[in-house]
């Protein structure tokens, strides 16, 4: 597949740990350039870097929040600047705040909303007008089964993620005529330091109600995204697809 993809750039954002970091390795070994977003941590940002040096491929680290209106454009701007063009945009960022909703405060609202689906809206349209004018482009956004089938105590975070879908869905029809692509992939639990919070018993309920009796990897994650933005799936937009071990059925 490195033939479909090599000297490709890709912004992901959320790419220090995870679903992100695997897919910004993944996209650097089929021979993609990338730039990643992190909030905070900044030596799993540099250490990610090096891991892309090793494979051969080139990713600059980017702190930003998403929510940053301003800063997704500036951060457009210094991905055309070091790569000389975007060719994909996989929007990974998002955090969750579980909670009864009787006892939501507002920033537990706000803080989940205006990441996990504002923050999607923020990087694609500061990414959208650099796609229009090449009439190439290819979109991955991470929703979650959360946003299908959603468990209780997450109002914010089923609002959110059901609000990609929508995106994904609209904004696919709207681009579709100038050779860009929107997908989504929904993730339902996978190994990775949010799940990681999870107590024991919780996780053994929630693997009970898994057909495979497995939680997924961030690998697993990562070559859905890898097939969707190859010239393999140039049918495909518009799709949300499911990677939960059959949760969701």
């Amino acid at each position: 597949m490195k033939g479909h993809l090599l000297d490709k750039v890709a912004i992901v954002t959320g790419g220090t740990r995870g679903i992100g970091r695997s897919i910004v390795l993944s996209l650097s070994k089929e021979g993609v350039d990338t730039a990643f977003t992190y909030v905070k941590n900044t030596s799993l940002a540099d250490s990610l870097v090096e891991e892309v040096r090793r494979i051969g491929r080139k990713s600059i680290p980017v702190q930003m929040d998403v929510r940053d209106f301003d800063g997704s454009r500036s951060l457009v701007e210094k991905v055309k600047e070091e790569f000389g063009r975007i060719d994909i945009l996989v929007n990974n960022a998002g955090i969750t705040r579980d909670r009864s909703l009787m006892m939501m405060s507002r920033d537990d609202w706000t803080e989940v909303v205006d990441t996990d689906l504002t923050g999607v809206f923020n990087i694609t349209r500061a990414c959208i007008v650099t796609f229009l004018k090449q009439k190439n482009g290819n979109i991955v956004n991470i929703s979650s089964v959360g946003g299908i089938h959603p468990l209780s105590g997450q109002v914010n975070y089923a609002a959110a993620k059901a609000g990609v879908i929508g995106f994904t869905k609209s904004l696919a029809k709207e681009v579709a005529p100038y050779n860009i692509r929107v997908n989504a992939v929904a993730p339902g639990f996978i190994e990775t330091d949010m799940t990681g919070e999870l107590g024991e018993i919780y996780k053994e309920k929630v693997i009970d109600l898994i057909p495979v009796k497995r939680f997924g990897t961030p690998e697993e994650v990562a070559r859905v995204v890898i097939f969707l933005v190859s010239d393999r799936s140039q049918y495909i937009t518009g799709q949300v697809i499911q990677i939960d071990g059959g949760l969701g059925m």
